[in-house]
């Protein structure tokens, strides 16, 4: 049977005196699936990549990613764990504007203790993979969206991680640029790579997905495969 690369079971966090961000959630997602985390602002779907991520832990149930129980890691273990485990993309890219784009892309293998040469060389396969080679001495604030986005993924797939992890990566991207991204993500799950994309967004999941995780409140409320969120998608589209 195959090993999940995340495993979730009871998991709960509440912050203050608040209701729970999350309350008892149970997930698994096998190796190259691609998972959409669909809900509502405030609904818990930010605090559950959180928690896979490692930022944060849960006061009760277990996080386990690719064999590691990421909620029994203390602050440097975390960070060991992102850098071999994670690849993270965000909603505003959080790229380093006094970088090239060349450098944005190694800093995490060079934190990974990877030598500069080795690294750069991954680096320029990643650029030249996801289109943006001729950007690799340019700086991030000359480049649109949607590349920025694409050096973001780059840096993010450096390390050759297990799980590649998207908080609204399309949220801060015009129509084409957020459908240029879209595809992208396509692509590298049909390579294998197993993506978890955290949005509100329906379309996004519809399109790079293969199976969707609804939360509200909290609580996780529906788990649909890839038929069921076409299904979904045309069903509220007649509705409007």
């Amino acid at each position: 049977m195959t090993t999940p690369v995340i495993e979730l079971r009871g998991v709960s966090r509440r912050y203050d005196d608040g209701p729970p961000a999350l309350h008892e959630a149970s997930l698994t997602v096998q190796p190259g699936e691609a998972v959409a985390i669909l809900g509502p602002s405030g609904s818990g779907k930010s605090t559950l990549l959180n928690l896979i991520a490692g930022l944060d832990r849960p006061d009760t149930g277990t996080v386990t990613v690719d064999g590691v129980r990421v909620d029994r890691l203390g602050e440097a273990g975390s960070a060991l764990y992102r850098r071999s485990k994670v690849g993270m993309v965000f909603q505003f890219f959080n790229l380093l504007d006094d970088l090239t784009v060349t450098d944005n892309v190694v800093l995490p293998a060079r934190l990974a203790g990877m030598a500069r040469a080795e690294a750069d060389r991954r680096a320029a396969e990643l650029l030249e993979l996801l289109g943006i080679d001729r950007h690799a001495r340019a700086y991030p604030g000359r480049l649109s969206g949607g590349e920025r986005q694409r050096v973001a993924v780059a840096r993010a797939l450096m390390n050759r991680p297990t799980l590649l992890l998207a908080d609204e990566p399309t949220g801060a991207l015009d129509t084409a640029a957020g459908q240029d991204v879209s595809r992208l993500l396509t692509g590298l799950n049909a390579e294998g790579q197993t993506i978890v994309v955290v949005t509100h967004d329906l379309a996004l999941a519809r399109s790079c997905t293969n199976r969707t995780v609804r939360i509200a409140d909290g609580r996780i409320t529906e788990d649909l495969g890839s038929q069921a969120v076409a299904s979904d998608a045309v069903a509220s589209q007649a509705a409007r």
